[in-house]
């Protein structure tokens, strides 16, 4: 069963998803793999974690929370997770290169294999893609929109620049 439930943000609605123990799927309207909504879903903005997942984000959105700290449980392949994992070290405010993120899998060549992995995180804003950009200091790729990448990074610079 997969729960889940919309929320309004200044990117507009956010869909979050949950298997009740843990955070699934924190998806920007419109993203490019917004997952369909099947039979085994149902609505569910009350169940904790989900509330949990609100309360954080509009603490993050009001400049009140630079981590969160939720359960997670991304599905993806081993590689995936690797990166989405060092995606989570990378601290509030800050960027780093696709290449840099590489490297510190221990795989400084690639940096495309680490991009698509950061174009299928399916956690967006909790696991900050976001702060990855090109070595050019470019703004590259994001299921959510440039527009929503530069307005997170541009959030963030708010408080810590």
């Amino acid at each position: 069963m997969m729960y889940y439930t919309w929320l309004e943000s200044p990117l507009g609605r956010l869909l979050l998803t949950s298997n009740r123990a843990a955070l699934t799927g924190l998806y920007l309207e419109g993203q490019k793999s917004l997952p369909p909504q099947t039979s085994d879903w149902q609505e569910a903005p009350q169940l904790d974690l989900l509330v949990q997942t609100q309360i954080q984000l509009e603490e993050y959105f009001t400049y009140q929370r630079q981590q969160f700290d939720l359960p997670l449980a991304p599905n993806g392949t081993p590689f995936q997770q690797q990166v989405w994992h060092q995606l989570r070290q990378i601290p509030f405010g800050e960027t780093i290169s696709y290449g840099t993120l590489a490297a510190r899998l221990g795989k400084p060549t690639a940096s495309r294999a680490v991009g698509a992995a950061n174009g299928q995180n399916p956690l967006s804003i909790v696991v900050p893609c976001h702060r990855v950009i090109a070595v050019n200091g470019a703004l590259t790729g994001y299921a959510g929109g440039l527009d929503r990448k530069q307005w997170l990074l541009h959030h963030e610079q708010q408080i810590h620049p």
